[in-house]
């Protein structure tokens, strides 16, 4: 193992910060099911695939090659008796992912407490990738007996955003803190194929929200009567003290309230808080706000990107591989804010941590 990568340096201290939480998560998304309890934990994989990851390692076939290479370090790491086989590494991969989005919530509060930033303002967004090889057009998948090219990942789907327009691929949803002059820390994530709903991705992550948020910032594609009532109110139907920060969509109706025979009670007071809050996102307060969504989340998309060589399409083919991927990364991303952190960097420049692993 060469030398910057010994104990005591930069890989060795992001296991460390990695392990308690990857175990933690463990226990609150355990395996279930029939079949003999696998041989290597499943918190043991992810550190791995975590490893990999940083070391920015493509496919799946390069990350086994580098675990091997420093096998022994991870063996005396995560308490290995043997390293597992590369079929092992294969076929428990698709399956991390829900491990490391709980993760990355568990991460994020941790962050939280240790002062990495803070999360009085959050915003939410979706970002299209496109997937590996050719695109599976309409026509051809229509068609029962017409099948796919070579190269074709047939669990890919198409979806399109103002800004990337149609992509054939897969999406991944982040909240980040928004907070003007502080580190942008996603909070939670959930990766899936590019025609994702966002009213209905964005819905579980609102339980996940630190209770010190109050604002919620999110785009157009976001409005919905549905997700502001969960933003805005609990399960028993009383104020949480939030505000979703949202322009207005066509999708959302564009009648105003008023008393309509066809609609019961709840529904119409549901409908005049709506057009409560996009007279709020109007006013100048609320495109103060608004601009902070602008500022923190997209620049987010772009530094995962960047940072992690997605720039053209994402690492493998698959669903559960691409979900692994995408989710890993930004754990990754959680671990090297909260290392620049404990090193006295109070900003989000963590280039110089990858270079020197």
């Amino acid at each position: 193992m060469p030398a910057r990568a010994t104990e005591g340096t930069c890989l060795a201290k992001l296991v460390r910060l990695a392990i308690p939480l990857c175990k933690t998560a463990q226990s609150q998304c355990p395996r279930t099911g029939p079949g003999q309890r696998p041989e290597y934990d499943d918190w043991k994989m992810a550190v791995m695939i975590m490893a990999a990851t940083l070391k920015r390692r493509k496919s799946k076939s390069a990350q086994y090659r580098f675990l091997c290479e420093h096998h022994r370090k991870l063996r005396r790491w995560l308490g290995l008796k043997r390293f597992p086989a590369r079929s092992t590494y294969f076929s428990r991969y698709p399956r991390l992912y829900r491990l490391f989005e709980v993760a990355i919530a568990l991460q994020a509060r941790q962050a939280l407490c240790e002062g990495v930033t803070t999360a009085r303002s959050v915003a939410a967004d979706k970002s299209l990738l496109s997937a590996r090889g050719k695109p599976w057009h309409g026509k051809r998948r229509i068609r029962v007996k017409d099948p796919p090219r070579p190269g074709v990942d047939r669990q890919a789907d198409w979806g399109f955003s103002p800004y990337h327009e149609w992509v054939y691929g897969y999406s991944y949803e982040v909240v980040t803190t928004a907070e003007k002059g502080t580190v942008h820390l996603p909070l939670v994530a959930s990766a899936g194929v590019a025609s994702a709903s966002e009213h209905k991705t964005l819905g579980p992550k609102i339980d996940f929200l630190p209770p010190k948020t109050r604002f919620v910032l999110a785009d157009s594609g976001y409005d919905d009567i549905a997700l502001g009532e969960r933003v805005e109110r609990d399960r028993q139907g009383r104020p949480t003290g939030r505000r979703f920060v949202c322009p207005p969509n066509r999708r959302g109706g564009s009648e105003r309230p008023s008393q309509n025979p066809h609609r019961s009670r709840p529904e119409q007071e549901a409908r005049r808080r709506r057009w409560k809050r996009i007279a709020f996102y109007q006013s100048p307060r609320g495109q103060k706000l608004y601009v902070l969504r602008t500022a923190s989340v997209e620049p987010l998309h772009e530094r995962l990107k960047s940072l992690f060589d997605m720039d053209r399409a994402v690492w493998h083919r698959g669903l559960g591989n691409t979900q692994t991927q995408l989710l890993g990364v930004i754990f990754c991303y959680q671990l090297l804010l909260r290392y620049n952190h404990r090193c006295g960097r109070h900003n989000a420049q963590v280039q110089w941590i990858l270079e020197s692993l």
